[in-house]
């Protein structure tokens, strides 16, 4: 028997998903490009490409050098990339091995990027997404500014694919719908902006896990080309609140062994260091129970989880174990150095999170 605390992935429920995720694209008529991020896991990777997706999304620079390590060789760096020092160099080698495609949303941005591809023997090709800032208002150019971007790229001799944003303003309840309609006008806007200037714009992309039902390519009247959802192959607490999965749906646990208990408090050895301590605002405490919905994870230090247990269900026993869902999955993993695959409750094999801590 494993010690506790580790993280768990049922194989069927993940398997499950990746197949709901691709048809879904499929059905929108979308290019399915997921975030890799949220798994960091070339295992799970490879699997979501044998079920159609075109590529990966990462991060960062040591993200996609990881999974071009692997054998990836079609990724979107879909972050603006500061190219100065040691970075720029690991860029240009990796844009030598693989398709790359990395966002920017300036034009001193585009200029660093291509005397980074430029420093070296022979010229390097790059391509660009512009970002846009369809409401999330973190990185990206306002939607009509895109082609501005875009014609800097041209002008120092990279390549433009298209524009791209995050809707992150859809990880919120009720929000969904909203998100995805102010992407797609977004995103329309920052297309309309660079077709108006001659610059071709073969992909749009955006999308979140959430707002991913929302979503519609072009085949359904829609603008996006691309889907980038992330945490969908395990999801978690977060999706689960907002209404996006069932508990049925997630993936990925905790599992933790009851330490302690004191009236209707549980105590786990699965804390912070395991769990992550994201919490937003409107989330109902630091973790959920899928097999106790009622359950609360109503307090986090590094190695105790303190869960308020419901009254009408009976106490577990000192040593049991419970599974706990996170409430970003993508904290949680990136705190862990391998996932547990079971089927049926068996352990069948062990993956490398072989992408943790890769932040530069």
């Amino acid at each position: 028997m494993r010690d506790t605390p580790y993280l768990a992935v049922d194989e069927r429920v993940l398997e499950a998903n990746l197949a709901a995720m691709a048809a879904h694209a499929a059905e929108r008529g979308l290019a399915l490009r997921p975030h890799a991020k949220t798994h960091k896991s070339p295992e799970i990777a490879r699997r979501q490409l044998a079920h159609g997706a075109v590529g990966l999304t990462l991060a960062t620079v040591g993200e996609a050098e990881v999974f071009a390590d692997a054998g990836f060789d079609d990724l979107f760096i879909a972050y603006p990339i500061w190219a100065e020092g040691p970075r720029a160099e690991r860029l240009r080698t990796l844009a030598s091995r693989v398709r790359l495609r990395v966002g920017a949303d300036s034009r001193v941005a585009v200029g660093m990027l291509a005397r980074a591809m430029a420093s070296g023997e022979h010229p390097v090709p790059l391509a660009i997404a512009v970002e846009i800032d369809s409401g999330h208002h973190r990185s990206g150019v306002e939607p009509a500014r895109a082609r501005e971007v875009a014609a800097a790229a041209l002008d120092v001799g990279l390549a433009v694919d298209g524009v791209f944003t995050f809707p992150g303003h859809s990880y919120a309840p009720g929000a969904r719908e909203q998100g995805a309609a102010a992407e797609a006008a977004a995103l329309e806007v920052a297309r309309d902006s660079l077709l108006a200037a001659g610059i071709p714009c073969p992909v749009v992309s955006g999308g979140s896990t959430p707002s991913a039902a929302a979503a519609s390519g072009r085949s359904r009247g829609g603008v996006l080309t691309e889907l980038r959802p992330g945490v969908y192959p395990f999801n978690d607490a977060q999706q689960w609140e907002l209404g996006t999965v069932d508990a049925d749906s997630i993936a990925l646990t905790a599992v933790a062994t009851v330490v302690s208990v004191r009236d209707k408090n549980v105590v786990v050895d699965a804390g912070s260091k395991v769990l992550g301590a994201d919490r937003q605002s409107w989330a109902s405490g630091f973790g959920r129970l899928p097999l106790v919905p009622e359950a609360r994870v109503v307090a986090l230090s590094e190695h105790h989880a303190t869960i308020d247990w419901p009254a009408a269900v009976q106490l577990p026993a000192l040593g049991s174990r419970l599974t706990l869902a996170p409430n970003h999955v993508c904290n949680a993993v990136n705190l862990a150095d391998e996932l547990i695959v079971e089927r049926e409750g068996a352990e069948v094999d062990l993956w490398s999170v072989a992408a943790r801590g890769r932040n530069t």
